[in-house]
């Protein structure tokens, strides 16, 4: 009975994981939005409201689905992010001349 309640949890919890990492990546395209409203033809109104809302929805995203993969895995994904961190060399990989 204890074995059966503990399978189920670790199952629960892939899906939380699951759920939580299709959040962030799409949260992470929810941002493009804002770059590409600027060239539509709609009017300027318009336009504010669709990248305030695009903003807002993509900071959501990204916050339920950080608490559900957990603050670890969505520290790293932010820090990958992160323009400051682009150029840097990562451990274990050599330069090459």
């Amino acid at each position: 009975m204890e074995k059966e309640v503990v399978i189920v949890k670790k199952e629960r919890k892939k899906k939380y994981y699951k759920i939580g990492m299709v959040l962030l990546m799409l949260s992470l395209l929810t941002w493009l939005i804002p770059v590409v409203a600027p060239f539509t033809p709609f009017s300027t109104n318009t336009k504010a409201m669709i990248i305030g809302g695009a903003i807002i929805i993509a900071e959501i995203m990204f916050w339920v689905g950080a608490i559900l993969v957990g603050k670890e895995v969505a520290a790293r994904y932010k820090s990958y992010l992160h323009p400051k961190n682009w150029r840097k060399k990562r451990e274990g990989e050599n330069h090459r001349n």
